[in-house]
């Protein structure tokens, strides 16, 4: 199937946790959710870590995690912002398949709820909510834009879109070699 890294991006809200863990499964690889990885090395919640040390630290953070866990064959949740850091889809797609999951900013809105958990929307009224997301879709549309497979996940289960990544992964992979 594949034996490299399957990079998963989009907004927050977008499913790359949960369509990672269902591709991990149909792929029997390994799953890692970046933002999950940056709490264990932190010792923190990525809301304490914005707060306490700023979005650049986390960022930082969050660039040492993925350069460390690029070389194995693996399901990669990457963060919402992280694609959009300078070089980084660059580094991505020299170490393995990006992929987009897509959705609209109602769908965004209607899995974040009320957002008490995400640093960039906490504290924010619904429409302010919506006007942030908006900006931080015109600001990381462009780099997510660049991955070799783009997948909507407004109306579809989860499941669902992990066969539909799992099949442009096996219409990539190249033929096997014969004697």
């Amino acid at each position: 199937m594949t034996q490299q890294t399957v990079w998963l991006m989009g907004m927050m809200g977008a499913g790359k946790s949960v369509v990672g863990k269902a591709l991990a499964a149909e792929l029997a690889l390994p799953f890692v959710d970046v933002d999950s990885e940056i709490e264990k090395r932190a010792g923190a919640r990525i809301p304490q870590i914005f707060a306490e040390q700023g979005e650049p630290a986390f960022r930082e953070l969050e660039a040492e995690v993925i350069h460390e866990i690029a070389d194995v064959p693996q399901i990669v949740s990457l963060g919402g912002g992280a694609a959009s850091q300078p070089g980084m889809m660059d580094y991505l797609e020299d170490n393995g398949t990006t992929v987009y999951l897509r959705a609209r900013i109602a769908t965004l809105l209607a899995r974040i709820g009320d957002a008490r958990t995400r640093p960039l929307l906490r504290g924010m009224s619904r429409a302010e909510r919506r006007a942030r997301l908006e900006e931080l879709m015109r600001e990381r549309a462009p780099h997510y834009e660049r991955a070799k497979i783009v997948v909507d996940t407004d109306t579809q289960a989860t499941a669902k879109v992990a066969k539909q990544i799992a099949g442009a992964l096996r219409q990539q992979a190249p033929a096997p070699h014969s004697n």
